[in-house]
């Protein structure tokens, strides 16, 4: 059997540790570093509040261009320029009186179905009156049918994506002869509409553009 005898008191100058426990120099010195990493981080924390992330490595400048080319330009009348506009006549069906065909004299046809009302130039600068509280522009337009059935209209943008163009094609007017239409453009730009009967279709592009009051 071996016999532990008394330690003994400790050396001046040195703290012994028990296990579990640490001098008191250094504990202390721990917390006011742990106090001093707390305080850093909070002041970290503030100087980014309230500012938008920005990925890392892109510049702010940088950002603020890329967000500005996001944004579509405005619509002028300088795009109508490459839109193969289809340009009016000055009179309308052979025969039919100006009186009897809404746009008689300014109109475009194949024979069979003939469109009256188109803008001259073939640009239509819709004033306020024109535009919709949804941005749409809407326009009439008269029809002449050479031939019989009822008519149908549908349309698209040019060169861009867009929803479709939508035609109002209202009852009362018969197999033949005069009707009456409505186009919404629900956006500007270069516009290529269709009118169908069942034995024959009429194609005109236009350029729409908003003008203001």
């Amino acid at each position: 059997m071996v016999t532990v005898g008394n330690v003994g008191p400790e050396p001046p100058g040195r703290t012994w540790c028990r296990q579990g426990e640490m001098p008191q120099g250094t504990a202390s010195g721990i917390a006011v570093g742990l106090a001093g990493l707390l305080l850093a981080a909070r002041g970290l924390a503030g100087c980014g509040a309230g500012k938008p992330a920005r990925p890392m490595g892109v510049p702010a400048t940088a950002a603020a261009r890329s967000a500005a080319a996001s944004q579509p330009r405005p619509i002028t009348l300088g795009d109508a320029e490459p839109c193969p506009v289809t340009l009016p006549h000055s009179g309308g069906p052979p025969g039919i009186s100006p009186d009897a065909f809404f746009g008689w004299g300014a109109s475009y046809g194949n024979g069979t179905l003939w469109v009256g009302g188109l803008w001259p130039r073939g640009v239509i600068e819709a004033g306020p009156d024109f535009v919709a509280k949804d941005g749409s522009v809407g326009m009439k337009f008269g029809w002449w049918r050479a031939a019989r059935g009822k008519l149908t209209i549908t349309g698209r943008r040019l060169g861009v994506p867009a929803p479709p163009a939508r035609g109002l094609v209202p009852d009362g007017y018969g197999a033949t002869g005069v009707q009456a239409s409505g186009v919404d453009f629900p956006t500007e730009g270069c516009w290529e509409i269709t009118g169908t009967l069942p034995s024959s279709s009429l194609r005109f592009v236009t350029f729409v553009v908003k003008k203001g009051p």
